[in-house]
This record gives C-alpha cells, sequence and structure tokens, in this order.
C-alpha cells in the first residue's frame, strides 16, 4: 500500500510544480512539463514491480511511437485558442483529434509490423 502512495504522491507532485510554476512563468513549466518525467518514472515503476527489463524497452519503444501523434495535440491546442474558440471546446476539439491520431498510427504500424 505505501508504494503506491509513494507513486501517487510523487507523480501528483510533479503535476501540481508544473500547474504553480505555470503560474508564474510559463517558460519554466513548459520545459519541466516536456521533460519525459512521467515515462521514467513509468520505467522506474515497472522496472521495481516487474524486474523485467523487456517490458520497460517495450513500454520505452511504445512510448517513443506515440509521443509522435500526441504532438497534434501541442500545435492544434494554441492554435484554436488563438483563432478565438473557447477554451473547452478548444481542448476537446484538439484532444479528440489527438486520439484520432493515436488510433491511425497504431494502423499505421499494424502495417509495418510493429506491435506495440
Amino acid at each position: 500500500m505505501g508504494h503506491y502512495v509513494l507513486k501517487i504522491g510523487l507523480s501528483a507532485l510533479i503535476l501540481v510544480a508544473v500547474a504553480e510554476i505555470a503560474k508564474r512563468n510559463t517558460l519554466w513549466a513548459a520545459a519541466l512539463a516536456s521533460l519525459p518525467l512521467t515515462s521514467l518514472l513509468a520505467f522506474v515503476w515497472l522496472y521495481l514491480d516487474t524486474g523485467d527489463v523487456q517490458k520497460v524497452a517495450a513500454l520505452a519503444g511504445g512510448i517513443f511511437w506515440l509521443v509522435l501523434p500526441s504532438l497534434l495535440l501541442f500545435v492544434l491546442l494554441p492554435l484554436l485558442l488563438r483563432s478565438g474558440w473557447g477554451f473547452w471546446i478548444s481542448l476537446g476539439a484538439s484532444s479528440a483529434a489527438t486520439a484520432l491520431a493515436y488510433l491511425a498510427m497504431i494502423k499505421l504500424l499494424e502495417t509495418f509490423g510493429i506491435r506495440l
């Protein structure tokens, strides 16, 4: 149980830190958020829980391929917001577009024999 509390606490700390830093300086918040801290934590937690380096390697490979479609969110969201769309509709539309991009990437990878 303590292990899960540590996981949740450390993960939440990073999210809160990004949100609080963003109130003062968006550049530093963006720098912190852009670090692959979530991925690093996931690698550590997965390894500590399983001891299986092959699972860690598979996770790292999957993250690589799925980072590419996730970039659509970071392009589309500011474009929609700057075009006068409201926050929630922009967030919803860019999230939906990103979800479709994930599905497209998974299908594309499957056609090349890459399984996640």
